[in-house]
């Protein structure tokens, strides 16, 4: 495994890091609704997606959109904790309150983990299941998701996959139900060759908590299984790194 090369930019606070991430989805999208195709864009749970999420639902950043942009874009999730979509750990509810119920988006162009409702595997399976039906994929394909933004923990854990994982070592599922040891609950993930395959990843990371974590996912030798957010390599897709000063002070 070798390592990509590095898009990294830094912003003076997390207010300009979310407003970043805001702009880098609506190009992406504006350029596929011009050019008559559809978006999709897998979001991720935190307190900079929030932030990012108000911005985009901001009056000023809906006025400027071309009529029916919304219908040409698909949101799904790239993990998801095992929890009702009302429960205040819910991915998808933090979405739902800060962006979705607050466009005009289509029900049918949201693509939520049904998680929640029955065993964490059961959701797991359900979703592959939906995504091999949008995508409409053949046996072993992998879908091509436009955007996915990733968050990152101060462990270096990426999206629900944790050190030491087995998740980590999943090579043909789209999504998995790993059990998360230090949380004593299961999540709901997307497994990496389905991340890797993305047109364009983007981590959005904020403060001095996870700067030492970020010098090391960065610099230090290759050991996803002690950094998962190392393995994230898109093989030809794009892989930036958004970050406020506070989550950079570790670097050059």
């Amino acid at each position: 495994m070798s390592r990509p090369t590095r898009d990294l930019r830094a912003f003076a606070d997390p207010a300009a890091l979310a407003a970043a991430g805001a702009a880098e989805f609506f190009a992406r999208a504006l350029r596929a609704h011009a050019n008559g195709r559809i978006f999709c864009c897998a979001l991720s749970g935190g307190a900079t997606p929030s932030s990012m999420f108000r911005q985009m639902a901001e009056r000023g950043s809906l006025a400027r959109l071309p009529v029916g942009f919304w219908s040409s874009v698909h949101f799904f999730w790239g993990d998801e904790r095992d929890a009702p979509p009302d429960h205040p750990d819910s991915n998808y509810r933090l979405a739902w309150e800060a962006l979705l119920g607050r466009i005009d988006i289509p029900e049918k162009n949201i693509h939520r983990i049904r998680a929640g409702s029955g065993p964490a595997l059961a959701a797991a399976a359900a979703y592959e299941s939906e995504l091999i039906q949008f995508f409409a994929l053949h046996p072993g394909e992998f879908p091509r998701f436009d955007l996915i933004f990733l968050g990152m923990g101060d462990d270096g854990h990426v999206a629900s996959i944790f050190p030491r994982s087995e998740a980590l070592q999943e090579r043909t599922r789209l999504v998995a139900a790993p059990f998360v040891a230090k949380l004593n609950s299961y999540r709901i993930t997307l497994t990496l060759p389905v991340l890797n395959n993305a047109a364009c990843i983007i981590f959005l990371i904020q403060g001095n908590d996870k700067a030492e974590t970020l010098r090391r996912v960065l610099t230090e030798a290759l050991h996803p299984d002690q950094l998962p957010a190392q393995a994230i390599q898109p093989g030809t897709g794009e892989l930036l790194w958004l970050v406020d000063q506070a989550a950079a002070a570790a670097l050059d």
